[in-house]
């Protein structure tokens, strides 16, 4: 692991005060720290780090708030003057608005029942956070309110599941990845993004050529950028799917730890599969040699 970094215990991840002393830095933003209380609000370092992707100065529209600590915590910490706070859930909303009271925020967080962003007008909001749900329900809410998600500045986003495909359709839509992060909570990998919108709506080979475009800006081999600007599927594609383009660029120490334990499990299911003679379990074998020999490629270009 690269000097002068540590990832912390989960004992020292939720002490319930402020950060002190020396904190872990990745490309100038915190990875991981203690929970900071607000009141009676607790954060998660998980929406901490999100918060912290959010530009200060923007309106925020926060679907899925759950409970609203993460709309709390953006008002109280002066990163945003506004929130509209939505989620389709009746009984996580009224929790929301009960905190929001007790907070007394509410001349500045506003409460919306809504199925994804039915219920914004378009403009009211510079930012979107939506996190905490799965990638095809993301996708779906994208979709679904497109010309609406195409007026934000920004969307700080946090897809649970299906990342791969979740990045090669923001690639597709048009929207442009500017900052990534990634923090470990409760034994959990957690991938963080920020998009903005404007980039040219790509086809999946015009979509591969701009990765290879992207290689050469940020310093890479001439090599490189020629795999990645060939059409069809490249490796490296498979890699920057599904671990970050940015995380790679920026050698993140989290991304290095999840790597490694990708590569346990992969190696632990191949010793299950192999002898096995039927053709379903011959193919998952064959399958789970490559997903390996890739993860543990990508974890030397970390070094």
């Amino acid at each position: 692991m690269k000097s002068g970094w540590k990832i912390l215990g989960e004992e020292q991840l939720f002490m319930e005060r402020e950060l002190s002393g020396e904190e872990q830095t990745w490309m100038g933003k915190r990875v991981l720290g203690g929970r900071k209380v607000s009141g009676e609000v607790k954060l998660s370092g998980r929406l901490r780090a999100l918060a912290r992707m959010v530009t200060p100065g923007s309106r925020v529209c926060d679907v899925g708030c759950d409970h609203g600590f993460l709309s709390i915590y953006l008002v109280r910490e002066k990163i945003s003057p506004k929130v509209i706070a939505m989620d389709v859930r009746k009984g996580p909303l009224s929790g929301a608005e009960e905190h929001i009271a007790r907070q007394e925020l509410e001349d500045y967080i506003e409460t919306r029942l809504s199925d994804g962003l039915e219920s914004l007008a378009c403009g009211e909001a510079d930012c979107l956070v939506c996190a905490g749900m799965g990638g095809r329900l993301m996708k779906r809410i994208l979709t679904e309110g497109r010309s609406k998600a195409k007026r934000f500045r920004e969307l700080v986003l946090q897809p649970q599941s299906d990342l791969p495909a979740f990045r090669r359709f923001l690639r597709e839509e048009g929207y442009r990845t500017v900052e990534e992060n990634m923090i470990e909570e409760d034994g959990k990998f957690y991938f963080l993004m920020k998009a903005v919108p404007g980039g040219e709506v790509l086809s999946e080979e015009l979509g591969q050529d701009a990765l290879g475009q992207s290689i050469r800006s940020r310093g890479g081999t001439e090599p490189e950028a020629e795999r990645f600007g060939k059409a069809g599927k490249t490796e490296q594609v498979w890699e920057f799917e599904q671990f970050g383009e940015l995380l790679f660029a920026g050698k993140h120490p989290v991304l290095k730890k999840y790597l490694g334990i990708r590569e346990k499990k992969a190696g632990e299911l191949l010793e299950q599969l192999r002898g096995q003679d039927s053709p379903r379990a011959k193919r998952r074998y064959r399958e789970v040699c490559r997903e390996l020999r890739l993860i543990r490629e990508a974890a030397e270009r970390l070094e």
